[in-house]
Parts: structure tokens; sequence; C-alpha cells
């Protein structure tokens, strides 16, 4: 019996906040501030974990944070994800539970992330058997997705303090990546298993092409990894890479590029995967991405 993606609910919450500050010149004003907020999820009225969240899609949030972990396999084996802002709190209900919670919880990492700071052992396990698909992405698909970014409307521009990622699809067109999910939160984390939970969501061929991770945040091992476990085979980020980073992204063949603003970037990795045009770096820059 083929089981159905789970039942979730709509839990949305304001974004942002407004609050009175000083300025230099001590004068009184109001500005807007992220609504960073509690989150504890129960998994079969077990208590998991509680994360920090801006709160803008807390079911998916709380389905791609399984899938990353690695808790779950699909979006199938969970049959309902209810969240509920008057109590901060997100109950999940699994079909046949969750095969050793205890033991696979138990044992937890400290990472560099922010909004999360920890996350279980078993991610590490296994990273040798990600199989990357033959992405390739040309230079001025490059451009274009770093200039969709920089155009995308965000509560980071209204009220900073976020991080932002976003997931592209490549087309045949030489600007052709297309946005097909953008998500804040207060960690890149966050952010990146929100957006894991929407592709758990989509239906067969709604992501045809090679996909693009992008992400404000920097390229930890973390983060490859759960790029990796999406599928991506390239990743993008405005920040720069740490060792670990990678060493991972070179063992399972993922192309990473940061420092990625403007006409500017630094390919760490999986160089093969980009095919350059250098004569575009020093071109006036356009207003769209298909501008001549």
């Amino acid at each position: 019996m083929t089981r159905r993606l789970p039942r979730l609910s709509a839990a949305r919450a304001p974004l942002t906040r407004e609050v009175e500050v000083i300025d230099e010149h001590g004068e009184r004003g109001l500005i807007s501030i992220p609504a960073e907020r509690d989150l504890t999820v129960y998994v079969d009225r077990r208590e998991l974990v509680t994360l920090m969240t801006l709160g803008a899609q807390p079911e998916l949030l709380v389905l791609g944070y399984l899938l990353n972990q690695r808790l779950i396999e699909s979006a199938a084996d969970v049959e309902s994800i209810t969240v509920d802002w008057e109590v901060n709190a997100a109950a999940v209900k699994t079909h046949a539970g969750i095969d050793r919670i205890e033991e696979r919880t138990a044992r937890k990492v400290v990472t560099t992330g922010c909004g999360q700071g920890s996350v279980f052992g078993e991610l590490m396990a296994g990273i040798e058997r990600l199989a990357l698909p033959d992405t390739r992405m040309r230079q001025p698909q490059l451009y274009a997705l770093v200039n969709a970014i920089r155009l995308q409307e965000s509560t980071y521009k209204s009220a900073g303090s976020v991080h932002g990622c976003a997931l592209f699809t490549l087309g045949e067109g030489d600007h052709d990546a297309r946005m097909q999910c953008f998500v804040e939160d207060v960690g890149r984390h966050n952010a990146i298993d929100t957006i894991a939970g929407w592709i758990a969501m989509q239906p067969p061929g709604r992501l045809e092409g090679g996909r693009v991770f992008y992400t404000t945040g920097r390229l930890t091992s973390e983060m490859v990894i759960k790029s990796a476990q999406m599928g991506v085979a390239i990743v993008v980020s405005r920040s720069g890479m740490t060792q670990m980073g990678y060493e991972v992204a070179t063992k399972v063949g993922l192309c990473a590029i940061g420092r990625a603003t403007n006409k500017r970037f630094v390919c760490y990795a999986g160089s093969d995967r980009l095919i350059l045009q250098p004569g575009l770096a020093g071109a006036r820059w356009p207003d769209r991405p298909d501008s001549p």
C-alpha cells in the first residue's frame, strides 16, 4: 500500500515585530526585528528537540529536520504534522514510529550552526553512499541566480538578522536559473531544513533540471551534507567555506561556490561542474538575468 504525503497544519505567525529604539542622535523611533520564537517538536508524543525559528513555514521545517537528521526516510513515513503557536509546539504523528529513536538521538555532535547548536551523530555516517546527479551550471546561470537573490523581497531587507536560502533549477538557456523556493530563518540550518521539507512535498516531475542550492551562510560540513541529501550537486554561498565542508564536498563530488556577490565568486570544489566563461566577469551588470 502506497502511503500518502503527510497532512500539514498551516500555522502562521508574524515574521517581524516593531520595537522602539534610540539612535546615535538620541532620537527615538520604531524599527522592525525578526520575531524569533521557540518550537518544541514532539514525535509520537515523545519530546525530541526545541528549534529556534522565525516560524514562516514551521511544518516544512519540522519535516525537513526529520529528513535531514535521517530519522525518517521519506515524507510518507509521517501521517501528520500539527503546529500550535499558542503552546509553541509541533506534534508529529508517524505511521510506524521511528526505529531506535532513543539510541539514534542520544549521541550529539556540537556544530558551528546558528539557530541549531547540535546535530545527531549519525549525520556523518554513510556520506560515501550519496550519489549526486550529473548537474552542470554555466557562468551566466550563476550570475542570474545571484541577481535573482539580489532582487528578492525579504525579511532581511526590512529587519536584518536572518539567513536566507533558496532552491533553483537550471534550464537550457544561458540565464535559465529558476528560483523554486525561498526561505528565511534565524539560522541557515532551519532554512535548509525547511527547503528539504518543501522538496519532499512536491509531486514527481515538479523539480526537473539540475538543482542548485543558495545560502547566505557559510558552507560547513553539515550544510554540504544536507544539500547532497536533497539531490543537490551545486551549492552557492554569499559567504565562505570551512575546511570540513571542503573535505566533505570533495568526497561526495559536490561543486561548492562561495563569496558569490555581483560578478565575483570563488569555486572551492567540484569545478568540473561549472562551465566557465571568464569574459563575462568584466561585463556590465544587468538589471535582469535576461538583459543583453
